[in-house]
């Protein structure tokens, strides 16, 4: 039966139950006196709001619907509400109320999907399709559906400034990009992805505010800290005591998403960058409201350079596991520059490590932090803790020119490590195009105003001065500018491109690893741990590997990444074959470059 979702929020504006009008509610700390300004269709009105015990301000204007534009006045700042439900006009416009009751969600009884069948598929709403609209992306369920993915995870999708961003920009966190569309337009996405049996997650972010259209400086100076420092802004203040109300702003919003909009789960990026002290405060409180506000499975997976092990023990389902890409791109490019240097003199041995116990650094010296430990034990925690990829929008487009894998290494080792990585035990993550080898690049692009995108244009081509090959001024010119609309433009997918080769083939041979996937594996690895499993080396390329599953059955993994034959194999295969690279026997007990194998017994 048809469903509303509204989540009640302390804040904002909420449209009240009959003709009773909007209660406007804002956080304002550092204001003397609030005023709203809002049009409800008789031309623009003023209303002071009632000053409130702990920096609030109140009204409620019966004259106000669902569809009223209004701004909070504040001195000469005319400035929109930062928990604004639609911001049609961008970041720097008036809010708009918005009732969430007003659409019928057309099935309530989706309850998302259990967690070992979870194989995710990122995508960048506005680069995804042509259109970049969530229209646009529901076209393509179909699409996903056949290719075996089973949770879409959306970049983020909060209001950012101008039309262009990767969504790490966003500065109204409540709001979904109206670039995209409207709010009815993203829930009717999610509905027919839950229609089509595909779970959603969105990635937020709580660490930073964008540079361009935050206004929380100006009356609500609380929310930020000068005790730390992240790379992208200042840092969010959740840790001081008395910050209850800054907490509160970014636990309702992973409410908010999780309950009005259906999601199925949040990826946090970089919770690194959230300085909630050594017992993680913030987080666990995030995620107890979460375990005990939300009715239904909603999963929290985190970004976190620091591998904490602790975080994933009860209070979030999964990390992204940089270790594995790392090993894994170190394998198939020789690369072993930056953070890649953790990963040259071991690479094999690390890739064995992090497929059985999860973290390659586990309180392990880093050779590119000097010497600094990295990471905890992560060895009894669930395999299913640890999402693993060989591509993702942090290791494509951080890249000067935002090259897929496919255009770094030849296809037998991409093949490989695909191999290897989405019938392993741990949930894949596929990034948009890479199931077909996309030819388009996924580069850095952004839309902001004049002076500060000179700024980006300079800093992100400064990035790259320390590499050779951009040594000189005029080799950086080449980095394409994040700031231009043809860096955008170069960044959408050419669907087109799935009906030619070598695409075709690529199409196939990812639908043919996620059928494996699905009928050999993800029935099989609900409780599989660290202990569970084991690994060994053959030579100096060779990997054998098992796990022992939940019916028993004993999954093993015999691979050979590197160029030469590698001795010390099985010559037939132990068991069922569940997936080779190579249709022939490992003669004479020698692996072929770059094959992998996969058995049941």
């Amino acid at each position: 039966m048809p469903a509303t979702r509204r989540h009640a929020m302390p804040f904002g504006a909420h449209v009240l139950d009959g003709s009773a009008g909007v209660r406007f509610r804002l956080y304002a700390p550092g204001a003397r006196e609030v005023e709203l300004v809002y049009d409800a269709g008789a031309g623009e009105r003023r209303a002071t709001l009632e000053p409130k015990a702990g920096g609030w301000f109140e009204t409620t204007r019966p004259d106000a619907r669902a569809g009223t534009r209004y701004a909070y006045a504040i001195g000469d700042l005319r400035v929109p509400d930062p928990a604004s439900r639609f911001q049609p006009d961008g970041v720097h416009g008036a809010s708009l109320v918005v009732d969430p009751g007003a659409f019928a969600w057309p099935d309530d009884a989706w309850r998302g999907r259990p967690w070992n069948e979870h194989v995710f598929y990122e995508l960048h709403v506005g680069t995804f399709t042509t259109s970049g609209t969530y229209a646009g992306a529901a076209a393509k369920l179909p699409h996903l559906v056949s290719l075996g993915v089973t949770a879409l995870e959306l970049m983020p999708l909060a209001e950012f400034p101008g039309s262009r961003n990767w969504g790490y920009d966003g500065v109204l966190p409540y709001a979904p990009s109206h670039n995209y569309g409207s709010p009815d337009d993203l829930k009717a996405f999610i509905a027919a992805a839950h229609g089509a049996g595909l779970s959603v997650f969105l990635d937020v972010v709580y660490n930073h505010f964008g540079p361009e259209g935050n206004y929380l400086h100006a009356y609500a100076p609380e929310f930020y800290t000068d005790r730390f420092a992240t790379p992208w802004g200042a840092a969010i203040d959740v840790d001081s005591p008395e910050r209850d109300s800054v907490r509160a702003f970014f636990i309702e919003n992973a409410l908010y998403w999780l309950d009005e909009y259906r999601f199925d789960g949040l990826r946090l990026d970089a919770v690194h960058a959230i300085y909630d002290g050594p017992g993680r405060a913030f987080l666990r409180e995030l995620a107890s409201a979460v375990r005990t506000r939300i009715e239904r499975a909603a999963y929290l997976v985190v970004e976190n350079e620091d591998n904490e092990s602790r975080l994933l023990e009860r209070d979030f389902r999964a990390q992204w596991n940089d270790d594995a890409h790392h090993a894994a791109h170190v394998a198939i490019t020789g690369q072993a520059d930056g953070y890649y240097a953790d990963y040259a003199a071991d690479t094999v041995g690390l890739l064995g490590k992090i497929l059985t116990q999860g973290f390659a650094y586990q309180g392990d010296p880093s050779p590119f932090r000097g010497g600094r430990r990295r990471g905890e034990r992560s060895g009894s925690l669930p395999l299913g803790a640890f999402v693993n990829f060989l591509q993702n929008h942090d290791q494509v487009g951080n890249r000067p020119f935002g090259e897929r894998i496919t255009s770094l290494a030849p296809d037998d080792k991409v093949r490989a490590l695909l191999a290897v990585l989405l019938l392993a035990p741990s949930p894949p993550l596929l990034f948009m195009g890479e199931e077909w080898g996309a030819s388009t690049p996924f580069l850095f692009f952004c839309d902001f105003e004049p002076e500060l995108a000179k700024l980006v244009t300079e800093g992100r081509r400064n990035e790259f001065k320390s590499f050779a090959e951009f040594g000189d001024p005029k080799a950086r010119e080449r980095i394409p500018d994040p700031a231009s609309p043809r860096t955008f433009a170069a960044s959408k997918l050419r669907w087109d491109e799935c009906e030619r080769e070598p695409h075709r083939s690529w199409l196939e041979f990812y639908r043919r690893l996620l059928t494996v996937r699905r009928t050999h594996i993800a029935p099989r690895i609900s409780t599989v741990r660290g202990e569970d499993a084991s690994y060994e080396l053959l030579g100096r390329c060779g990997l054998r590997a098992r796990w022992r599953l939940d019916d028993g059955t004993m999954l093993r993994l015999e691979a050979n990444l590197g160029p030469d034959p590698e001795p010390g194999f099985t010559p037939y295969p132990q068991g069922n074959v569940a997936f080779t690279t190579h249709a022939e026997a490992f003669a004479d007990a020698l692996a072929p470059p770059w094959s992998v194998r996969w058995t049941f017994d």
